[in-house]
């Protein structure tokens, strides 16, 4: 296949654009320097191919792990507020990429992006029992073993104003200074605020650590994205069938 077709395909750009990271010299065959868009690649070379020294991710399918800051809404696209549609590379825009669930506006960590809309639907769906994992850290008294229990039993939310809501059982792990680390299986809105509350505590600073086999590194910074690699789009798809 042309080299240039490759990144189009992929999402680098607009065929003109992908044309003009080879003349610029950006584009490298196992690190020598391709400047003829037109060049033909063999299946076995593609993954050899690399972009400004990165590997390059050619697939029609494109996944990304954001490190999602603070202040910004789960969203593509917000004409008030910034959006983590703001955060993608300008040649991954026209891709049809969209977040897979949402954290809120002040909620950080690890939010997947991607285009491969059959992974984002099990993922997202109640029958596949997704972990998600969530560093918190709360204020009022300290949680104790009481709450660890409730929650591992599956607590009922008895909530002002709405019927009582029966929870999955969730893994609660105590930690020092008013942080705990909570394991869900299920994505109801404001999940973890609404059950920390229950308890008479309040959430301060919520940070999603993992999605399913999908883990944020430590030396990803916030507001970063980074392209899966093939062994971690592997194991999310293997966790879904």
């Amino acid at each position: 296949m042309r080299a240039d077709k490759i990144l189009a395909n992929s999402g680098y750009g607009t065929r003109s654009e992908v044309k003009e990271l080879f003349r610029r010299g950006r584009v490298a065959l196992r690190g020598e320097v391709i400047r003829d868009p037109g060049a033909s690649i063999s299946d076995a070379d593609i993954q050899e191919l690399s972009l400004d020294g990165q590997p390059v991710v050619a697939s029609e399918n494109l996944y990304f792990l954001l490190n999602k800051p603070d202040g910004y809404l789960t969203a593509m696209n917000d004409d008030r507020l910034p959006c983590v549609g703001d955060l993608l590379p300008p040649q991954w825009k026209n891709k049809k990429i969209s977040p897979v669930g949402r954290l809120d506006f002040h909620t950080t960590g690890a939010l997947l992006l991607t285009n491969d809309g059959e992974l984002s639907h099990r993922l997202t769906s109640p029958k596949w029992h997704q972990e998600k994992v969530y560093l918190v850290t709360y204020s009022g008294e300290d949680l104790t073993e009481n709450e660890v229990a409730l929650f591992a039993s599956g607590m009922t939310l008895h909530e002002a104003g709405h019927e009582p809501e029966k929870l999955k059982p969730a893994t609660l792990s105590l930690l020092p200074d008013h942080q705990c680390r909570l394991t869900l299986t299920e994505g109801k809105t404001h999940q973890v605020k609404r059950m920390i509350a229950a308890t008479g505590r309040s959430v301060e600073l919520l940070h999603r650590e993992r999605i399913g086999t999908l883990e944020l590194k430590a030396e990803q910074p916030l507001g970063e994205i980074v392209a899966l690699t093939p062994e971690e789009i592997a194991a999310l798809k293997s966790s879904v069938q």
